[in-house]
């Protein structure tokens, strides 16, 4: 989705995410357009402990409806390698981040080798909110 203003909703996920879950791994998609740098973006994350690695993928095309309109526009696919006690945290630090006014966040379980799902969690620190 492109949503081309920044407004402040944070209205959070449609479930909760504290709930416990089976596996630790979670991948996060969201979207940016062609032109932005998803790169810094992606390096923030990491930096900051709430990604063990994104991925940016090629621009692509995207074709979406916002505010009762078609829209079509290039944008880059992020993929975010996390774990589910550190999503709430990457939610909230990407909405202030990220310039759309409703930026794409989907979080989708994913299971991996027990040597790589130790390599995210290590990589994943705990963040004290107040810091």
């Amino acid at each position: 989705m492109d949503p081309k203003s920044t407004s402040g909703d944070s209205a959070g996920l449609s479930r909760d995410l504290r709930a416990p879950r089976d596996g630790v791994l979670v991948l996060v998609l969201t979207t940016l357009g062609a032109d932005a740098d998803a790169a810094a973006l992606g390096r923030t994350l990491v930096a900051e402990g709430l990604a063990a690695c994104v991925n940016v993928l090629p621009p692509m095309t995207s074709i979406y409806r916002w505010q009762g309109a078609v829209h079509q526009e290039r944008e880059q696919q992020l993929l975010m390698k996390t774990t589910w006690p550190a999503v709430p945290q990457l939610e909230a630090r990407l909405r202030t981040l990220h310039p759309y006014e409703l930026p794409e966040f989907v979080v989708l379980d994913a299971d991996a080798s027990r040597a790589y799902g130790a390599w995210v969690e290590e990589s994943v620190a705990p963040r004290d909110p107040r810091r």
